[in-house]
C-alpha cells in the first residue's frame, strides 16, 4: 500500500499544474480580449406645451416632421392676451401721469386761487373783529344785548378758523406732494410695468416653439381644442445628444470608466459609430430583459449611459446596439 503514496501526489501535482495553466490561460485570453456590452439607443423626448391656457388656434407640423430649434409648431387664439396687454399698457400711462401730477406738485393758478383765498379770509376775519369790538362796547354801555354780543363772538371765531384752513391750503400748494405720496406714485408705476411685462410675456407664450431640433413623435391636440395649461400638444425626440444605455458587470467595472472611448454598432446599418461613456451608475441592479443573455440572466450588472458623438438618423428610440470597448493601453 505504501508505494501508491507518491502515485496520489503525483496525481494531485498534475492536476494543480493543469489547473493553474488553464486559469493563467484563461485570465491571459480575457486581459487580451476587447469587452463587448450590449444596450439599447436611449433618445430623450420632449412634451411641448403652452405655458397659458387657451384655444388651440393653429397646429402647424405632423408627426414624423423635422423641426429645428425656434420654429414655431403651433398658435393659441391670441385675441384674449392682446386685450389684456392693452389694459396692462393703459394702467402703465395712467400710472405715469399720476407721478407727474405728483412731481411736479400745485399749478401756479392753483397757488394764486389759495393766495387769493388766504386774502378773503383775512378780510373776513378783520371785519368780524371790528364788528365784535363795536358789539363789545355797546354791550358794556346797555345800548346792545348779550345774544347780539355772542353772535359777533361766533363770527369772529368763525372767520378765524376759516383764515386758518386758507393758509393750511396755501402752504400745501406752495410746498407740493410729499416724498412718501411721490414714493407711493414710483411704487404704483413700477407695478403697473410688472404687469405690462407679464401680460407682453403671456402673449408671446400663444406661440408654442421647438427648444431644440428634433423630430415630431406625437400631435397630441387638434385645432379649436380648449388647453389647460401645461397640456400637452406635440412630443418631440431630441436629435441631439443621443445616447445608448448599456450594462456592465461587477468583474469588468473597471474597464468602463468615465470618459472611456468606445465604439457602437447594430445590425440595421453597417456602420461603426464613435461614443464616450457619460455616467457609471453608482447602484447595482438585474440585468434588464432586454439585454438579457443566459450567462447574465441572474448577474448583477451596473448601467452606463454612453454618448454617442457621431449618431445620425439610423438610431432610432429603443434599437438594440452592440458596445464595443478596446483593450487598455498596454494590453497587447
Amino acid at each position: 500500500m505504501r508505494p501508491k503514496k507518491p502515485l496520489v501526489l503525483g496525481a494531485i501535482v498534475a492536476i494543480a499544474a493543469i489547473a493553474t495553466a488553464a486559469y493563467l490561460q484563461l485570465a491571459g485570453r480575457e486581459a487580451t480580449t476587447p469587452l463587448t456590452l450590449y444596450g439599447n439607443v436611449d433618445i430623450r423626448e420632449v412634451e411641448l406645451a403652452f405655458r397659458v391656457p387657451g384655444r388651440l388656434d393653429e397646429m402647424l407640423y405632423q408627426e414624423g416632421e423635422e423641426v429645428t430649434a425656434g420654429e414655431t409648431l403651433a398658435r393659441l387664439d391670441p385675441e384674449p392676451y392682446r386685450d389684456a396687454l392693452a389694459v396692462a399698457e393703459a394702467g402703465v400711462r395712467q400710472a405715469e401721469a399720476n407721478l407727474d401730477l405728483r412731481r411736479t406738485g400745485s399749478r401756479p393758478q392753483e397757488v394764486q386761487r389759495a393766495r387769493a383765498a388766504v386774502r378773503a379770509a383775512e378780510a373776513a376775519y378783520r371785519a368780524a373783529e371790528r364788528d365784535f369790538e363795536r358789539q363789545q362796547g355797546l354791550y358794556e354801555s346797555g345800548a346792545s344785548s348779550q345774544r347780539v354780543l355772542e353772535a359777533a363772538v361766533a363770527l369772529r371765531d368763525e372767520t378765524a378758523a376759516r383764515l386758518a384752513s386758507a393758509r393750511e391750503a396755501l402752504a400745501l400748494s406752495e410746498e407740493g406732494f410729499r416724498a412718501e405720496e411721490i414714493a407711493a406714485a414710483e411704487a404704483d408705476l413700477a407695478a403697473a410695468k410688472a404687469r405690462r411685462d407679464q401680460a407682453r410675456t403671456q402673449l408671446e407664450d400663444t406661440e408654442l416653439v421647438a427648444p431644440s431640433p428634433g423630430m415630431l413623435l406625437a400631435r397630441v391636440r387638434e385645432p379649436g381644442s380648449m388647453l389647460a395649461q401645461g397640456a400637452p400638444v406635440y412630443t418631440l425626440s431630441l436629435r441631439d445628444p443621443v445616447y445608448v444605455r448599456a450594462y456592465v458587470d461587477q468583474p469588468h467595472l473597471g474597464k468602463v470608466p468615465p470618459g472611456t472611448t468606445v465604439t457602437v454598432t447594430t445590425d440595421s446599418v453597417d456602420k461603426i459609430f464613435s461614443g464616450r461613456v457619460g455616467f457609471v451608475s453608482p447602484r447595482a441592479e438585474f440585468t434588464p430583459k432586454s439585454v438579457e443573455t443566459a450567462e447574465l440572466r441572474t448577474d448583477l450588472v451596473y448601467r452606463l449611459r454612453i454618448t454617442v458623438d457621431d449618431a445620425d438618423e439610423s438610431l432610432l428610440q429603443g434599437m438594440p446596439v452592440t458596445v464595443h470597448v478596446p483593450l487598455a493601453d498596454g494590453s497587447r
